[in-house]
């Protein structure tokens, strides 16, 4: 059994133990060549009672693969190796999907960014293969002005979870700065970094960004901004669009993944589907607050635009679900989750909505009377939908994507429900859910 034995500077926090602790638990993973049955850490020095000096056994985790040597240039070094593609029989791979949720002020921006960090270690130590980090502006209940500096520090803090980009918004971005900040990102972690583009979808952001460019005309600027980031990542290049027009530039630095990092494209009509196999972009989609009888009309969608272009490879399809396991002793357990969810989706309507002034980046979610006659907001509703239930019913439901096709299941952990809450039932989900599929 490997030992361990560490010693915390006083003054440490919980919150920072427990993030060492997942840190300390996915080196020495790395160091070995078994799987052990569980790692011993003696913690000394540690001045809160609640964590007094003794053993800490950490839960069982698969090994990752040996971080490459970082003592060189980045451009020099050899990238982890690159498993987002399926070969036939081929299991379908899990990643994380989280924002900085704040939803009064009570808790400070850093203890949201610490544990949001300690998340991101946990998915790595648990086998998923991306941490994505999205883009949005001026809201608390979903915090990243730009997921470039978040997935830059947890670049340095991890060495074999890719970092994804998860959704930049297109009508945000100049093709040029959009090049450049993601291949630094891609030096930064050594050929971690992927990427993915939206059109956009409130209006409260494009009021403010955009001087009033309407949401739903953000498509042209993704349809623009694809293949111009590209070129540039690949050489000189000169611009003349309806959007953006520009002489002749390159990105600086270049990406390590060549020809290019992978890209996404957030997909729901058939148009958007056309368009990202058209370019080879993987497509990511979610079912919101539908069944899963969505998901399966959504791969059709897919399954379609690939059938149109035999010329393009397959690319790959994630779909990104609200995700909560909790245990099975606790029938009610879901209870929290879906009404979590309802709170979500209440707030997103409000954003949306654009009829009220936030109020030092807070709105008030939408009353409930509002979705009188929309059973789809009912808690009971988004148990059934969102993908909330006991490690064996969540297995069961995944089994069914993974034959559906679906090459990534993205734990989209935002729910408004408290951190110690999602860390539970992510380490429930590495624990009982991901083994099923390895």
């Amino acid at each position: 059994m490997p030992q361990v034995t560490i010693t915390i500077a006083q003054g440490r926090t919980p919150q920072q133990i427990r993030t060492l602790l997942h840190e300390v638990h996915a080196a020495v993973l790395r160091s070995v060549d078994t799987r052990p049955e569980h790692i011993r850490v003696t913690v000394h020095e540690v001045p809160h009672t609640h964590w007094a000096t003794g053993d800490v056994t950490i839960a069982e985790m698969q090994p990752a693969p040996a971080p490459a040597d970082r003592t060189g240039p980045a451009a020099e070094a050899t990238p982890p190796p690159d498993h987002r593609h399926r070969t036939q029989g081929a299991d379908m791979r899990f990643s994380l999907f989280a924002h900085m949720e704040r939803w009064d002020e009570k808790t400070s921006h850093r203890e949201l960014f610490e544990n949001l960090t300690e998340l991101a270690l946990m998915a790595e130590a648990g086998g998923f293969s991306t941490v994505w980090v999205g883009e949005h502006h001026a809201m608390e209940y979903t915090i990243a002005p730009s997921p470039m500096p978040i997935l830059a520090y947890l670049a340095a803090r991890t060495s074999t979870i890719r970092l994804g980009a998860g959704t930049i918004i297109a009508p945000f971005w100049h093709p040029v700065r959009a090049a450049g900040e993601t291949a630094l990102l891609d030096v930064i972690s050594n050929g971690r970094m992927e990427v993915g583009i939206a059109r956009g979808a409130y209006q409260i952001e494009f009021d403010r960004l955009t001087d009033g460019l309407k949401a739903t005309d953000g498509g042209k600027h993704l349809r623009e901004l694809v293949p111009a980031v590209r070129a540039l990542w690949q050489g000189d290049y000169a611009h003349d669009g309806e959007i953006w027009q520009f002489p002749t530039s390159t990105s600086v630095p270049k990406p390590v993944q060549q020809p290019t990092p992978p890209m996404w494209i957030a997909a729901r009509d058939p148009a958007s589907h056309d368009f990202a196999v058209s370019q080879g972009c993987n497509v990511m989609v979610t079912p919101l607050m539908k069944g899963d009888e969505e998901v399966a009309d959504l791969k059709n969608k897919f399954d379609t635009a690939v059938a149109n272009h035999p010329e393009v490879p397959r690319p790959d399809l994630m779909v990104l679900r609200h995700t909560h396991v909790h245990s099975a002793d606790d029938p009610d357990g879901w209870r929290s989750a879906a009404e979590g969810i309802n709170r979500f989706y209440r707030t997103f309507d409000a954003w949306f909505g654009n009829r009220t002034t936030p109020e030092n980046g807070f709105l008030e979610p939408s009353p409930q009377e509002k979705f009188e006659g929309r059973p789809e907001f009912t808690p009971e509703s988004l148990h059934r939908t969102a993908m909330i239930g006991t490690p064996a019913e969540v297995i069961e439901r995944l089994r069914a994507y993974e034959e559906l096709g679906v090459d990534e299941f993205s734990f989209w952990i935002d729910n408004s429900l408290s951190h110690e809450e999602k860390r539970t039932s992510l380490e429930l989900f590495i624990k009982e859910v991901v083994p099923a599929f390895q």
